[in-house]
């Protein structure tokens, strides 16, 4: 009778129309308290932007100490085209119109300084920026697709002849690129900027460049299934060493894997299935529970070390810390209950590094120790530093936090997915520290140490502290059903693009298999993920 039933059953279900697959957690209810902490974010925003306008308009950052700028991001005004979706998510018409005004007659033919141009940041933040509100605004705003077209047509001198992969860097005036050796998130996050541009102006040659660089990394062996080395060669289109990480220089190629195949919904599963299995071999290869406090974190790995016990360091960094949260949102999307519970476990760990700090703000870096052992490649951890573990569970390797996003984008993708409201007050305790430790004398800043509630300032407002750090606090406390996760695809600069509607499933079920990897360059990695105020470059410190 029970067999009869279940026949019964599986054939009616396959009567039922495929439902769509949702992320975020359906009826939402926000508590009184979370209108209060909204306010607070937009207040933060206001002052911070009143300040910018006040010593730094058309500049890309304020110096909110010494009260002036600093362009580096080529002086095209970063924080303007930075600040503009968050504006839009926040309802502030009359600021927004101002800097749609201002980014529609952007000269992109050129440098507005002397440095050369970052074809993954340029794309990222101005590029990303255009579109996205291009899109927000109803597409009404064609001098904002006539910008973002300018910029990827130059831009797309860093493809040279044949190669796949795009060099890093390029000189404007004379669009020649910086023959240099680059890495997988400079390389392989250009995908979601370069294929809306392809959609919104019908030249799906944006698209076809950033897919083949994008593609091509995926498909080139890897140190570890699935987990693409961070260095990479555009002149060979070989992997540079044999370097693992879920942080700077690899982030955002991880990262972008699953958000492509969302945001272009393809029938092609080949990059998800790459997400899939990056993730399946991070939890048997990269995660660790450190021996205090049973914290999870990643650890990375150097595949090309002689000595096989000096391949995995214990370290961690606040750019890594989007993996929960990124791990979560796909995780859901497959309806893999697993990669849940360990994206909930990685967020966890991340917040610690905040919740254990003087400022209740977390550092730049970190390492701890495990039952696997303790090895970092830094120098051994001080007295001071072996202290802090044995109460927190980690101990700082970089004590400077820059206004970084990663942890409370984390944070908000968890509260939009699981309705667990200790996310809410988590972000609420950031909201407070943000308002104690981090006004300066304009605006808000950066400070040297985490762990001194009197440390110096850094100096230097960047722009994602508007475009991220902002946006999704605010959206963290603001009615879900603004900028829903089921609506809108973020860029790893937090620009929201417009999702079509969702498949019914994602993936093949199926892991890749790219071959076996053998490290063919040996050439040094580049300094990835660099501040250029304060020319502080890898939390890897791989070469």
């Amino acid at each position: 009778m029970r067999l009869d039933i279940t026949l019964i059953s599986l054939s009616t279900l396959l009567l039922l129309p495929a439902s769509a697959v949702t992320v975020q957690k359906p009826g939402l209810v926000l508590p009184d308290s979370a209108a209060a902490n909204k306010d607070a974010v937009k207040s933060i925003f206001l002052d911070s932007y009143e300040a910018y306008k006040t010593y730094a308009w058309g500049h890309d950052d304020l110096t909110p100490e010494s009260k002036s700028f600093f362009d580096g991001r080529n002086g095209w005004g970063a924080s303007i085209v930075d600040a503009m979706s968050t504006m839009y998510a926040m309802g502030l018409d009359d600021l927004l119109d101002e800097a749609v005004d201002f980014a529609s007659k952007i000269d992109f033919s050129s440098s507005k300084t002397e440095d050369s141009v970052s074809v993954f940041e340029t794309t990222i933040r101005y590029l990303g920026g255009l579109l996205s509100v291009y899109e927000l605004r109803g597409e009404k705003d064609a001098a904002l697709l006539e910008r973002a077209q300018d910029v990827a047509d130059k831009l797309a001198f860093a493809w040279v002849e044949d190669h796949d992969i795009p060099y890093g860097f390029l000189d404007f005036s004379t669009n020649t690129p910086t023959v240099d050796t680059s890495n997988i998130a400079e390389a392989g996050s250009l995908i979601l900027e370069w294929a809306t541009l392809s959609k919104h102006t019908g030249n799906d040659t944006y698209r076809e460049l950033a897919e083949k660089s994008f593609r091509h990394i995926a498909e080139l062996p890897s140190p570890l299934p699935g987990l693409a080395a961070q260095g990479i060669d555009p002149t060979t289109g070989e992997f540079v060493g044999g370097y693992v990480s879920w942080g700077g220089g690899a982030d955002s190629y991880f990262e972008y894997l699953l958000k492509y195949a969302r945001l272009a919904e393809l029938e092609d599963s080949f990059y998800i299935d790459t997400w899939t299995t990056a993730v399946d071999s991070s939890i048997k290869n990269l995660l660790r529970t450190s021996t205090v406090g049973d914290h999870v974190y990643t650890c990375t790995y150097n595949g090309t070390a002689e000595d096989p016990a000096k391949r995995f360091r214990h370290l961690s960094s606040h750019l890594a810390c989007f993996h929960g949260g990124n791990w979560l949102f796909g995780g859901t999307l497959l309806g893999n209950d697993t990669i849940v519970n360990h994206a909930l476990d990685l967020i966890d760990g991340c917040w610690n590094t905040y919740a254990s700090t003087a400022t209740g703000i977390g550092p730049e870096s970190f390492a701890y120790s495990s039952t696997e052992g303790n090895f970092t490649g830094l120098d051994a951890p001080s007295a001071d530093q072996l202290a802090f573990f044995e109460e927190h569970g980690f101990y700082i390797t970089t004590e400077y936090y820059i206004l970084r996003p990663e942890v409370l984008e984390s944070n908000f993708y968890a509260w939009r997915i699981t309705g667990d409201t200790k996310y809410l007050d988590r972000a609420a305790s950031a909201v407070e520290s943000f308002q104690k430790y981090l006004p300066a004398n304009a605006g808000y800043d950066g400070i040297w140490d985490v762990s001194d509630e009197n440390a110096d300032r850094i100096d230097d407002m960047e722009s994602f502290w508007f475009a991220e750090v902002l946006k999704y606090l605010y959206l963290t406390f603001d009615d879900p059903a603004n900028m829903s996760l089921d609506d809108f695809v973020f860029n790893t600069e937090a620009h929201p693009f417009k999702a079509p509607p969702a498949s019914d499933f994602y993936g093949s079920g199926t892991l890749v298999d790219n071959g076996e990897f053998k490290a063919t360059a040996t050439a040094k990695v580049p300094v990835v993920s660099a501040i250029a105020k304060l020319n502080l470059g890898s939390d890897t410190g791989v070469a």
